[in-house]
């Protein structure tokens, strides 16, 4: 059996099954990226449901594996040398999970890479962006009702990182070389969220972007990413 002792949200989260990838997360479009990798990847994990509205990413048992004290973050038993190693950050998660595989990330060293640009289009540019859009359009919406000036420039550059995607995506499958990749995982989430999370189809004319919509309702229904996109269970 698998020690954890050494990191401390062990303690605030103690393991069911230690020999498995524990996985502290939230059902947002970030937390989900890692359980509907899981999923595809076929990986045993653990879930530890992280109540972002509690503070609990906050406590320093947690902020000891994630620094930044968000979700999601891992500890897997069987990491690098056979050694535990916990990690912090979606997209490096992803990498990590992918390379740990050898699955979801291109053998080809420029496929690779391309599809690494594309994770970090999604990492810098539409989670940032679409997050604060949804806040000012749904969260904050009182706050800024005499000010249309915060929504409008999120919606403007969500409106223009989607232009990105359905140019991408206007004669394939997938965003790199017709293979499901992390980069599909990472960013497909975000787009559904514009409806599911923010209900903002119409605010943002999402009727402009069929190819995208297709492709995020396409992705979204695969078995494992059905599976993943509820960890850990919404209700």
């Amino acid at each position: 059996m698998a020690d954890l002792s050494a990191f401390p949200v062990s303690r605030l989260f103690p393991a069911q099954n230690p020999d498995v990838i524990q996985l502290y997360s939230l059902a947002t479009p970030n937390g989900v990226k890692v359980s509907i990798a899981l999923e595809e990847l076929g990986l045993p994990y653990e879930v530890h449901k992280i109540d972002i509205s509690t503070d609990i990413q906050k406590h320093p048992d947690f902020v000891a594996l994630n620094p930044n004290g968000r979700i999601p973050a891992i500890v897997d038993p069987d990491g690098p040398d056979g050694k535990p190693i916990g990690l912090f950050e979606s997209g490096a998660i992803l990498i990590y999970l992918a390379e740990k595989t050898g699955k979801l990330l291109p053998k080809d060293p420029a496929l690779r890479y391309e599809t690494l640009c594309w994770l970090m289009w999604q990492m810098g540019g539409v989670g940032p962006m679409f997050g604060q859009f949804g806040h000012f359009y749904k969260y904050a919406a009182d706050k800024v009702a005499n000010n249309p000036y915060p929504t409008e420039r999120y919606r403007n550059e969500t409106r223009r990182l989607l232009d990105i995607l359905e140019e991408r995506l206007a004669n394939r499958q997938f965003l790199v070389n017709e293979e499901y990749t992390i980069a599909d995982i990472a960013i497909f989430p975000w787009v559904r969220s514009l409806t599911t999370g923010y209900g903002a189809a119409e605010a943002l004319n999402l009727t402009d972007f069929p190819k995208t919509e297709a492709w995020a309702k396409r992705l979204s229904e695969r078995p494992a990413a059905a599976r993943g996109l509820n960890v850990p269970p919404r209700a």
